[in-house]
């Protein structure tokens, strides 16, 4: 029984140890985690030690491993694996529910809180969206929205919101994909986006709120059409 316990601490302790590599932005979301040789050498334990905390951690939802390929970090946090397994039963609308509020509590917040390097992320992912409107890549315009609004949320001033919006951004990817080709056209200067930004650039809470509202607007408009064109979906 002593060794059993000890064994068994010995794996919490070497979870905890990925766990904060991965917390600590060391091994980002998306990125293949050492080898199973290097993590040994690395964290002074031995291969079963490794297994077994590696294991665990596929089994939250913080790792993930590919076959063939090996283990790759999946979310940042328990709190991003969690709701990442409650998003994926979610519906569209009730995906864009929560996105829109967290969005629509940042936009003020970042007018008013927002630092110079803040709005300079804001105002470089804006003109990043806005090349990718012009282009042709349905992918890259869907990775620049994302990231605009990550900036915005950011911004805000507010680590538990930012925390809580980074947890659902695969559920916003794929939110901005699926309305992507419901989107009416747009014209620089004359959209949401742009009036959000400048709203944060002047510091004006008001203004970025009304600009939030209206993108909740095109948002809602965008999934209506969605709905009219294919009728009997569920949303989902």
């Amino acid at each position: 029984m002593p060794e059993a316990a000890s064994g068994t601490t010995l794996v919490q302790r070497t979870i905890g140890r990925i766990q904060q590599a991965i917390e600590s932005g060391a091994w980002p979301v998306g990125r293949k985690i050492p080898a199973e040789g290097q993590l040994v050498e690395s964290l002074g334990v031995g291969r079963n030690t490794v297994r077994e905390a590696v294991r665990a951690l596929c089994h939250t939802g913080l790792l993930e491993a590919r076959r063939g390929d090996g283990t790759y970090v999946r979310a940042a946090s328990d709190l991003n694996a969690a709701l990442q397994r409650r998003l994926r039963r979610a519906e569209l609308g009730h995906v864009l529910q929560v996105r829109l509020a967290l969005e629509r509590e940042a936009a003020p917040a970042a007018a008013r809180e927002r630092g110079e390097e803040d709005l300079a992320r804001i105002i470089s992912a804006l003109l990043a969206r806005r090349r990718a409107n012009e282009g042709d890549d349905r992918a890259e315009m869907v990775e620049r929205d994302l990231e605009f609004h990550r900036a915005v949320v950011a911004a805000s001033g507010n680590p538990l919101m930012t925390d809580l919006y980074e947890s659902i951004t695969e559920a916003v990817r794929d939110s901005i994909a699926a309305l992507h080709p419901s989107w009416p056209p747009e014209e620089p200067g004359a959209n949401a986006h742009d009036d959000l930004a400048d709203a944060i650039a002047r510091s004006d809470p008001e203004a970025a709120s009304r600009a939030a509202w209206q993108h909740t607007r095109t948002v809602e408009e965008a999934l209506s059409r969605i709905a009219a064109n294919n009728p009997g979906a569920d949303g989902s």
